[in-house]
């Protein structure tokens, strides 16, 4: 993976703080509008993360693998988006 890792990091981590975070409010008993507005911000954060490591497996990965004449990947990476979709 040739991602900006410590940029994938620092997203990983802010979203693992965001869910500390979510969880504290949740056993405190917190206004369920806030939590949801931490729930999205969290959502996000992973997005962001999502987004990052397809634009990284596209430029690497896939490239590598049409190159070597495997279109198979094709659908691997329909599949993908799907998820993200």
């Amino acid at each position: 993976m040739k991602a900006d890792h410590a940029q994938v990091a620092r997203l990983l981590k802010t979203a693992r703080g965001q869910i500390d975070g979510i969880l504290k409010m949740v056993e405190e008993d917190r206004y369920c509008g806030d939590v949801l507005t931490q729930l999205a911000a969290v959502e996000s954060a992973v997005k962001a993360v999502s987004r990052e490591v397809m634009q990284d497996h596209l430029e690497t990965c896939v490239v590598e693998r049409v190159q070597a004449g495997d279109i198979e990947v094709v659908d691997e990476v329909m599949g993908l988006f799907k998820k993200f979709m």
